[in-house]
């Protein structure tokens, strides 16, 4: 147990319950950053935004697939784009990539840096 400064409100803080709601926390905004990130990447290719009509566009999306991704916050679900007319190489996970962590695990450590000194 960790006790707040706050002892006049006899305030008591779980630490394993705050590891695991910043560790859904972190997992979760990996999770859509990485998605949103490979949607980018596949309007970068196609030179058009989702549904947009554009005289640039080179390819179009033809829906996408779920991959698993393990990372130190747990496993993540990734929207894939298809694309057809254009190939899709993603520069933001390695093919065949099935495990991550260097990014997740330094948002951890500031994000319980954070919560603790409040810094």
């Amino acid at each position: 147990m960790i006790e707040c400064s706050c002892k006049t409100q006899g305030l008591q803080l779980n630490e394993e319950v705050i590891k695991g709601k910043i560790k859904e926390l972190v997992q979760g905004n990996v999770e859509e950053t990485q998605n949103e990130l490979l949607d980018a990447e596949a309007e970068r290719l196609t030179q058009a935004a989702q549904y947009e009509c554009s005289e640039q566009r080179q390819g179009y999306r033809n829906g996408h697939y779920r991959r698993n991704l393990t990372t130190t916050s747990g496993d993540v679900t990734l929207k894939v784009p298809r694309l057809k007319g254009v190939t899709f190489e993603t520069a933001i996970i390695e093919r065949y990539r099935r495990r991550e962590s260097s990014v997740e695990e330094a948002l951890m450590r500031c994000t319980w840096r954070e919560c603790l000194c409040g810094a």
